[in-house]
């Protein structure tokens, strides 16, 4: 008995210390994330002020100006680094590409939940998910060997097909996964007895669908929307091969226009480090970041109010 008693002994002291031990690494690997998106706040906050605190530019003129002409020479200021051109181009081309994306990927959220489950589990929803895992150069080429010369002769673009529609288009084949996916779970969360009191009360199938699925899955489809906008946010490569690259506000939906993350991609490995131009483009970087940060706050917020509410 004695020695069955040490021996348990033995297994439980060696488990708790396997405990403590997992808990530490946890603990480690989470404490080194946060600190790891801290420290790139922080680099990304200094570096993206200089433009501001050495070169003496304003807030207004980079947010709101379309004069940009920055000097690329270490140490000498006194260009001009209005981005709203890129600004503009970054937020018409999201907007619209979630404007096209949003209801596609709504139906297929709809369409693999509640109107097939079995398919969409087996069949659809894998589908779906391998668009997740494709790179964005794939989406970029095809976007850039098929798109651009379809809207050219289906259009007449006067500017060959690079065009805003063409990388909205393309960033809504990209965002679509993001939100199909994360509205379809949303949807599968809402509790069966709201479906069940539904039809106890005569509704039908679409009727239960659109009053009362859809708004208890309101707050999640929300959270999806953010992602599938936080990820055209940060497309650049995609993007860059079918926008066209123009520095001037688009006309029209058919003409050429420039966002801040293909800015970001084409002109920082060409700009002199700490010069007026790389500074510029740290600012453009910066003020990505902070619309992330920004993104990730309401998303957690609207997940608040959605518990809230259940």
């Amino acid at each position: 008995m004695t020695d069955n008693t040490e021996e348990r002994a033995l297994q439980v002291r060696s488990s708790i210390r396997s405990d403590r031990n997992w808990k530490r690494t946890y603990t480690i690997c989470g404490a080194a994330i946060i600190a790891l998106t801290v420290i790139i706040g922080i680099f990304l906050i200094y570096r993206g002020s200089e433009s501001f605190t050495k070169g003496g530019h304003s807030v207004f003129e980079f947010l709101f100006s379309s004069e940009w002409k920055p000097l690329d020479s270490p140490g000498k200021f006194g260009g001009q680094i209005g981005s709203a051109i890129y600004i503009w181009g970054t937020i018409i081309t999201c907007a619209l590409g979630l404007l096209i994306a949003l209801p596609f990927s709504l139906g297929a959220a709809i369409f693999l939940t509640e109107i097939q489950p079995k398919l969409g589990k087996s069949l659809f929803r894998p589908a779906v998910e391998i668009y997740v895992g494709i790179p964005s150069v794939v989406y970029g080429w095809v976007g850039m060997t098929v798109l651009v010369p379809w809207i050219r002769d289906t259009f007449h673009a006067s500017k060959g097909g690079y065009s805003v529609l063409a990388a909205a288009i393309v960033l809504a084949v990209m965002i679509f996964p993001t939100i199909t996916t994360v509205s379809a779970d949303a949807i599968n969360s809402v509790s069966n007895d709201y479906r069940e009191a539904a039809y106890g009360l005569g509704s039908t199938k679409w009727q239960c669908i659109h009053k009362v699925v859809i708004p208890a899955a309101r707050s999640g489809i929300f959270v999806g929307v953010i992602l599938g906008l936080a990820r055209a946010l940060g497309e650049a490569l995609a993007v860059a091969m079918v926008i066209g690259k123009m520095r001037a506000f688009p006309s029209d939906l058919l003409s050429p226009t420039i966002s801040l993350t293909t800015t970001i991609a084409s002109d920082m490995g060409n700009t002199s480090n700490g010069g007026e131009y790389n500074l510029a483009l740290w600012s453009m970087a910066l003020l990505l970041f902070i619309i992330s940060m920004l993104l990730i706050f309401l998303i957690h917020h609207i997940s608040k109010k959605g518990a809230e509410n259940a």
